[in-house]
């Protein structure tokens, strides 16, 4: 009996042992379980680490392409006629002294009977001015007389300069007996109200519109809740739908004084260049004006915020089995850029673009 007693107590240790052990392996194996990178992932990853700066507040605005005002000709004719013939259409892009249309009117056949009746009175008063200097070389005639010959001549002479200067500047064309109409500089035709048929009248409405736009303005909207915040010099960033991945930047050139009773907003200008001419007068915009604070916060890319339950999160990287679910509190938020308050170190790292996927998979593991 003590020897069946004792082999009982011996197997009942070693069941003891052996469950004891198996519970410390499956413990061992639960603190080791966990989600770890692959090669192939990880190089699809991009990883930041926090930058301490001055916090930047973006505060978006929406507004419109305009062109520079002071670089718009609205072309209108000196004189009445009817239109030949145009060589432009909407959109095109003129160069200055490029001939856009021609005119036929019976100004220039008028000015032109004119300048040819001209000449030939000059010619008379010239045989007549040569005659009374022999005269009064002989002593027949007097000084008078000849003072008049020289005064009728150059009163022809002084008509035929005038008449010859407006065939000038009309852009007179004798050869094809029309009225050049020239680009009066260099731009792009942004509206055009004439065409071959068209009857215009002296000093009537624009035939066209010619603009520089190799300098365009962006009218912000400035809605009353933000007028405190906006003010000139401030930077701006610029984004249109046409060029998702382009930002465009400028600064508050001026803010209007006078409130747009009918938008309800006020008006602040930017002024941008447009040498390569993406810009389009009418193209809306995205616009965010930079309001600096006088305060540094740590500063990571929008891209890494992942928003989730009214929360914000992070994707902490510390190596590719150690990947931390974070709650952060935002500060601030300006060009793309969050501020951080609290819950990220200066020194971690954090993950930028495909945190998303981490996200899930880590959440599903807490779970």
């Amino acid at each position: 009996m003590k020897i069946i007693r004792e082999l009982q107590l011996a197997g009942l240790t070693t069941l003891m042992l052996f469950g004891c052990g198996n519970k410390d392996s499956e413990n061992k194996k639960s603190e080791n379980t966990g989600y770890c990178l692959d090669e192939k992932f990880k190089q699809e990853l991009v990883f930041e680490q926090p930058v301490l700066q001055q916090v930047t507040e973006g505060i978006p605005l929406t507004g419109v392409v305009e062109p520079n005002p002071d670089k718009v000709i609205h072309f209108v004719s000196l004189i009445g006629g009817i239109i030949s013939n145009t060589n432009f259409s909407l959109g095109d892009k003129v160069i200055k002294g490029q001939v856009l249309a021609e005119l036929r009117s019976i100004e220039l056949s008028n000015l032109q009977a004119e300048l040819n009746s001209l000449e030939s009175q000059i010619k008379v008063a010239e045989s007549k001015l040569q005659s009374t200097q022999s005269m009064f070389a002989d002593g027949i005639s007097s000084q008078k007389e000849l003072s008049e010959a020289q005064s009728e001549l150059d009163i022809l002479k002084s008509e035929k300069l005038k008449i010859a200067a407006n065939l000038n500047l009309y852009n007179a064309s004798t050869e094809k007996d029309v009225f050049q109409i020239k680009a009066p500089t260099t731009g792009i035709v942004t509206a055009k109200t004439i065409s071959a048929g068209t009857q215009i009248s002296a000093e009537g409405e624009s035939l066209f519109t010619v603009s520089d736009l190799s300098e365009v303005w962006i009218m912000v909207n400035v809605y009353a809740s933000n007028v405190r915040h906006i003010q000139e010099g401030m930077t701006v960033k610029i984004k249109t739908l046409s060029y998702p991945d382009e930002i465009f930047e400028g600064k508050v050139a001026a803010i209007t004084q006078v409130y747009d009773n009918e938008a309800r907003v006020l008006k602040a200008r930017v002024v941008l260049s447009n040498s390569d001419l993406k810009l389009k007068p009418g193209m809306l915009v995205d616009v965010v004006a930079l309001k600096l604070q006088n305060m540094e916060a740590e500063s990571i890319s929008a891209n890494a915020v992942v928003f989730d339950d009214n929360q914000s999160f992070v994707i902490v990287y510390k190596s590719d089995c150690e990947l931390e679910i974070r709650r952060v509190e935002i500060l601030a938020r300006g060009n793309g850029t969050i501020f951080i308050k609290e819950g990220l170190d200066v020194n971690e790292k954090v993950v930028t673009k495909n945190q998303l996927l981490i996200y899930e998979q880590l959440k599903n593991l807490q779970n």
